[in-house]
């Protein structure tokens, strides 16, 4: 179906032109009067309107005004006979998307409708993603119409008001802590803190006062009391993240504060009670690990009273639908950039991938992509190596070790595409043809950079 075009001009001869012109590409119709025109655009869908600047007594830039509020997402080019610098900005200001002047030239117009159809299309699109996000549904913070979300959804919802512990288990970057936030933040105790402790990020010699607290003179550098995590979080929840690193001696004090709601700072002989919810998480398998000795099996109990799985991302494909629009989003208005729109094929490679990294590596792949793409549509070529990895030839492929490139945390841009073309290169056996087809860039680009790289070392 060809796009309808719509001109208005009140001389009859260049309407008739201008459609005999422009009639095998698109669907034309010409109108002379500003009467005609609205009757054509209350009763049929036009994507273009052509309009002269000055129509008998009517000036066209009322029109336009007018058209634009009526029709929004109409692209309007405006005609004129005295085109000037201050007309043309005038044209802009009231939602023209560009303008001509007579005589005309029918290859610039044609190029002019091209590009205004094509603008009008990228815009549709970014419509309809801010639409889908609109209608995202979730629970809290986390996103998700999957049956398997709707069911961590349904047991948050049970469970948010109760005091009972809560076991956490899923995979890293599910979204394990983002559900216990929701427990806390739906539940009666929303007004009260959130403490969240990662025991795996803890050296194990500070995990106990960190969470404890200590007194006066217990260890060297002690020169005052302080509370611990388990204070701070008096009324609240505490969140203990990677619960299966937790050390073994640490266990048995964690499980006297479960059972007896008391604990002893260390260092101390002061028994201190507290009002805690305790929510932990877990990516290991605490079952196995309690028939290996290596987690006491009373406070896996304690802890497990209400299990939560979280399902992988890839067991929940149908979810991308919404995830990917709403990182899009959001990362475009943290970078202050154009809502950016996804090419079909980009759409393919995106719903295609099984992320390992689950949610969290989706969010980086996105961050990624719009930061590194300046244009705000969003190509294949635009993709990680990782996500389109799969589309390289065998014999690409089996240049590599590892699917993954180790980028060290605080790299910058710069720095992380250095390592990347560096350690491809390596593995391609410095074949510049097979690493510039692997990234998806030119050879010419490849070779511009590299010499960046050499003159940099210098």
């Amino acid at each position: 179906m060809k796009p309808s075009v719509l001109i208005l001009d009140d001389e009859p001869a260049i309407g008739s032109s201008l459609r005999f012109a422009l009639e095998n590409t698109y669907d034309v119709q010409s109108v002379t009067r500003v009467e005609e025109a609205r009757e054509i655009l209350k009763q049929q869908p036009i994507h273009l309107l052509i309009l002269d600047w000055r129509l008998g007594e009517v000036d066209g830039l009322d029109v336009l005004e007018e058209v634009k509020r009526e029709y929004p997402s109409i692209s309007v080019i405006m005609m004129t006979a005295y085109g000037t610098i201050e007309s043309s900005v005038e044209a802009m200001k009231r939602g023209a998307y560009h303008y001509i002047t007579k005589p005309l030239d029918i290859d610039e117009l044609h190029l002019l409708i091209e590009k205004a159809l094509e603008h009008q299309a990228l815009h549709s699109k970014i419509r309809e993603l801010n639409e889908t996000i609109d209608r995202i549904k979730g629970y809290d913070q986390m996103i998700g119409e999957s049956p398997a979300m709707k069911k961590v959804f349904s047991i948050i919802e049970q469970v948010k008001d109760i005091d009972s512990s809560v076991l956490i288990y899923g995979e890293s970057g599910t979204g394990k802590e983002l559900v216990a936030r929701a427990l806390h933040r739906q539940g009666k105790r929303k007004d009260k803190p959130f403490i969240s402790v990662n025991c795996a990020a803890i050296p194990e010699a500070l995990l106990e006062s960190e969470l404890f607290g200590y007194a006066k003179g217990a260890f060297t550098g002690a020169v005052s009391s302080r509370e611990g995590k388990l204070a701070a979080a008096a009324g609240g929840t505490l969140f203990l993240d990677e619960i299966g690193d937790m050390p073994s001696a640490l266990q048995a004090k964690m499980l006297r504060v479960l059972q007896e709601k008391e604990y002893m700072p260390l260092g101390s002989t002061e028994i201190k009670k507290v009002d805690v919810r305790i929510i932990s998480a877990t990516n290991k398998d605490l079952q196995q690990m309690v028939k290996e000795r290596a987690f006491r099996e009373d406070l896996f109990f304690r802890l497990n009273v209400i299990p939560i799985e979280l399902p992988l991302l890839r067991e929940r494909k149908e979810d991308l639908r919404t995830l990917i629009p709403y990182f899009l989003k959001k990362y475009a208005e943290d970078m202050q950039r154009p809502m950016p729109v996804l090419s079909e094929q980009a759409w393919e490679r995106l719903l295609a991938y099984d992320y390992p990294g689950n949610i969290r590596e989706l969010s980086n792949i996105l961050e990624y992509t719009v930061a590194m793409t300046r244009r705000e549509n969003i190509d294949e070529e635009d993709l990680p190596l990782v996500v389109r990895s799969d589309k390289a030839s065998k014999k690409e492929l089996d240049h590599h070790s590892s699917d993954y490139i180790k980028i060290p945390f605080g790299a910058t841009m710069k720095e992380a595409e250095r390592l990347i073309i560096e350690e491809v290169l390596k593995q391609c056996n410095d074949s510049r043809k097979e690493t510039a087809q692997l990234l998806g860039i030119s050879e010419r680009s490849l070779r511009n950079k590299l010499q960046l790289y050499r003159e940099s070392n210098k």
